[in-house]
């Protein structure tokens, strides 16, 4: 008896080694606030877990100046405060610093980028980002495109960062598990689910409209503007925005796919770069349209095809009527620009048009403008053909401008020679673009190009001009 009860105390003492070792050797959870209970990690968590690492705060401040009242103090009537507002003396200018919230999400962690939305920096001019570690850097704005509403911007972190796994925007399902993170009202890290309502929803705020935007049963509040918008398995499917103010209980994201071109010709440009497709399009009248037997009436007629142009190879002629691009459909020129911005170069896409009472489509690859052919640009649209102010230039034309470029050639039948410009002016600026030299004027064309009108600064002598032409 006594050798029974002895071999169970050496087995309880083994026992009680091995539950003491296994205690030493498991470690606590490396992540506070996060279980390794099998039971309670679900997808969202895991997923959240993933990304949280690369979501940053941004912080942007700027200037705003205000004038002050200086009667304030002496209990003045409102009434008599309006009356004397424009005659205070500038001198009693208060200046004060204003500070806008946003989120952002690292999108490539060896060159510091980080994607956001465009309204989170705009007139920015100091950039704080403070990472989930609580680090802080100064960021840079690589580019912003305000018709997208998205930005890149860069930090210097010595070493690579955490980063987000791009995912994709062309496979999304209604009623899909989505995850948001972002900063709302400065509550740094808040994260809210929700599921896919709809996609391809337009929204119109301040005069601007924005295409193809996904739909979320999560709320997006300010603060949450350029988080990201994740699918169930951490992968970045789109970035949060906080635009549409009347929005309560819904909240809409950029897709990734659309941002993603975005973002290569920020990085790339510092801009998003206009593609060419070489049509002057305009809106199809209700007569004319019932006259041809329309489909449903509605349409945009091609008015001009330019030569070397993407449409003039893939065969469209003046008196076509485009129908729809990519089963988007096409009632007006504004739909026709809203959805042209949605490609970029390279890009292919098919165009219903309407030709001869029959309906036909064609293929068509989306280009950049080539620079090459941007003399001829400015001289059909404005009618003028420029040259740098070299010494020689300057003498020829008795010029003392030392940036901008001279004009050489102008068209009898333009606006400019209509109003006496003459060869010699020198061009300074083209809306805001400031012209150095012929390479900037060439660039200033092609960005200008589908606009309705154009300001220009025109210097003659001494004396500079602003001048309205349209295009």
């Amino acid at each position: 008896m006594p050798d029974i009860l002895e071999l169970i105390h050496k087995a309880a003492g083994r026992i009680l080694l091995i539950f003491i070792c296994l205690l030493i050797l498991v470690p606590a959870s490396p992540f506070p606030g996060w279980s390794l209970d099998s039971d309670r990690e679900t997808p969202v968590v895991r997923a959240v877990r993933k990304v949280s690492p690369a979501v940053v705060n941004i912080s942007s401040s700027y200037e705003v100046r205000k004038r002050a009242n200086p009667f304030s103090g002496f209990g003045m009537n409102p009434f008599f405060e309006d009356f004397f507002k424009d005659f205070f003396d500038p001198r009693f200018e208060r200046r004060q610093e204003s500070t806008s919230l946003g989120s952002g999400v690292i999108i490539d962690g060896k060159r510091g980028f980080i994607l956001t939305n465009a309204h989170v920096i705009e007139r920015a001019e100091k950039i704080k980002v403070v990472l989930n570690d609580e680090r802080e850097f100064e960021a840079k704005i690589v580019g912003a495109d305000p018709d997208s509403d998205l930005a890149v911007l860069q930090i210097d972190a010595k070493q690579p960062l955490p980063s987000v796994e791009m995912g994709r925007s062309d496979d999304l399902m209604i009623g899909e598990t989505v995850i948001a993170i972002g900063n709302p009202f400065g509550f740094s890290h808040t994260v809210t689910t929700g599921v896919i309502s709809a996609i391809d929803r337009s929204i119109r705020t301040e005069g601007r409209e924005y295409l193809d935007f996904i739909q979320i049963d999560a709320s997006i509040n300010p603060g949450n503007s350029g988080g990201p918008l994740l699918n169930i398995d951490g992968d970045l499917i789109g970035i949060n925005t906080a635009i549409y103010a009347k929005a309560q209980g819904i909240g809409f994201a950029i897709p990734i796919n659309k941002a993603k071109k975005i973002i290569a010709d920020l990085i790339q440009y510092g801009e998003v770069v206009q593609t060419w497709i070489g049509i002057i399009v305009q809106d199809l009248d209700k007569n004319l349209a019932a006259y041809l037997n329309v489909p449903d009436k509605k349409g945009v007629m091609v008015k001009a095809v330019e030569p070397q142009s993407p449409a003039g190879k893939a065969g469209l002629k003046d008196g076509d009527i485009i129908l729809s691009i990519d089963k988007k459909k096409i009632a007006s020129v504004q739909d026709y620009w809203l959805v042209k911005k949605a490609y970029a170069a390279g890009d292919s896409f098919e165009a219903r048009i309407f030709r001869d009472g029959k309906i036909k489509t064609v293929s068509l690859k989306a280009r950049v403008f080539p620079v090459e052919l941007a003399e001829d640009l400015a001289f059909r649209l404005i009618g003028i053909r420029v040259e740098d102010l070299t010494p020689k230039n300057r003498k020829r034309y008795q010029t003392s401008a030392r940036e901008g470029v001279v004009i050489s050639e102008l068209d009898r039948r333009s606006y400019l020679a209509g109003i006496g410009a003459k060869p010699g002016d020198v061009i300074r600026q083209i809306d805001d673009m400031t012209i150095e030299n012929k390479d900037d004027f060439k660039k200033a064309t092609i960005k200008y190009r589908q606009k309705n009108s154009v300001v220009v600064l025109l210097q003659r002598g001494d004396q500079g001009y602003y001048i309205t032409i349209k295009l």
